[in-house]
């Protein structure tokens, strides 16, 4: 089973593909999303991505967590399963 990453702090002109593209050296990337505000169709500042296995999740928060995005250091954790 894969693992989920929050991907935070993101630039507002960060897309799906440059998140992609950030993450995909880590391993099997299932998923690259940045999170749109639905009134204004402008990102929201966050993403998720997700990995085939939880190994290249954990790399990825490893190397990522912190690092400098179009010109934002980004914040990088597991994402939390919400209850519904």
């Amino acid at each position: 089973m894969g693992k989920k990453l929050f991907v935070g702090n993101l630039d507002w002109s960060v897309k799906d593909e440059d998140l992609q593209q950030a993450f995909a050296s880590f391993g099997d990337l299932t998923s690259a999303k940045v999170v749109m505000d639905r009134m204004s169709g402008r990102s929201r500042g966050f993403g998720f991505v997700e990995y085939a296995t939880d190994e290249a999740a954990e790399t990825a928060k490893k190397e990522m967590d912190g690092k400098d995005m179009k010109g934002r250091a980004i914040r990088v954790d597991m994402a939390q399963e919400t209850k519904r």
